[in-house]
């Protein structure tokens, strides 16, 4: 099946398509290591990014996740300083079991602190969950919202949920397990190396053709840890790494599903959808394994 799907996207104008890197969930994601602290991770994946010179990549923040926790603020602060934050809700409160105006509120509620740290453009909105409202209705209503409140939508298309390894690489370290670390290396880039080509190819069967890719990872222990291999991964692709400015420039971006969905989904996945296109098999993500190992 991965052959497959490296035929399809390598069969149209797959190469030198680009992408834009973008973090969830700061400043907290995943358990933390023995020794490890969130200032010390946003400061070492700073420091990553501007030797790499990686153009700049926003953060998406949850402001509430700084309520009694000197250390994810110090970190948060590490980050604005450097890098561009945007809002992902104050709570990262999910729109499917939440109303229209609790949802509003949360999105206000967060903006505050994007003004104290920003000094530039806060205003791209990422959905917690990619759940953009289980009724038409009320994803209109926020999409209305978010106009009026001058947001732009940091979409996704590209996704292998790296915070799956954070909490699990925390417990194998705990455990100095080497065996199962070596695992968690080796699971992580085969995941990433299956879904980087599985959403170019779903991006292939909407549009007809490769697109502008949004990478959504996340600001954790082992997500900073590995992040320099996934950028060679991406250079292995033939992705050059943009702006989320740059990157959603692609007409793609133009496109509103305008469907309620109650489990949410990429850009691409909700496109799938309208268009009835049935998803092409892929390997599955290890869930069972991560939720298992070093227990």
């Amino acid at each position: 099946m991965r052959a497959w799907v490296l035929v399809l996207v390598l069969g149209g104008a797959g190469w030198g398509q680009k992408v834009a890197i973008t973090l969830d969930d700061l400043p907290l994601n995943g358990d933390l290591p023995a020794g490890v602290s969130r200032e010390k991770i946003a400061t070492d994946v700073v420091k990553l990014l501007k030797k790499r010179r990686v153009p700049p990549v926003y953060g998406f923040v949850n402001a509430g996740k700084l309520e009694g926790n000197p250390d994810a603020a110090a970190g948060l602060k590490v980050w604005a300083a450097a890098e561009p934050v945007g809002n992902h809700t104050y709570t990262h409160i999910n729109l499917s079991e939440s109303s229209t105006e609790d949802f509003q509120k949360n999105i206000v509620e967060n903006e505050p602190a994007l003004e104290l740290l920003s000094s530039g453009d806060w205003h791209w909105f990422r959905y917690p969950y990619l759940v953009e409202g289980d009724a038409v209705e009320k994803r209109r209503a926020v999409r209305e919202i978010l106009a009026k409140r001058g947001y732009k939508i940091a979409q996704v298309t590209m996704d292998w949920e790296d915070y799956l390894w954070n909490s699990a690489a925390a417990r194998c370290q705990a455990n100095d397990d080497l065996k199962a670390m070596e695992w968690l290396h080796s699971s992580y880039l085969s995941t990433a190396s299956t879904y980087i080509d599985y959403d170019r190819a779903l991006a292939k069967l909407v549009y007809g053709r490769d697109i502008n890719h949004v990478l959504l990872m996340h600001l954790g222990a082992y997500s900073s840890t590995i992040l320099p291999e996934v950028l060679e991964l991406l250079k292995k692709k033939g992705l050059k790494v943009v702006t989320l400015e740059e990157a959603e420039g692609d007409p793609a971006y133009a496109d509103d599903p305008d469907i309620g969905l109650k489990e949410g989904g990429s850009l691409v996945d909700q496109m799938m959808v309208v268009k009835k296109i049935p998803f092409p098999k892929v390997e599955p993500k290890p869930y069972k394994e991560l939720d298992a190992i070093c227990r």
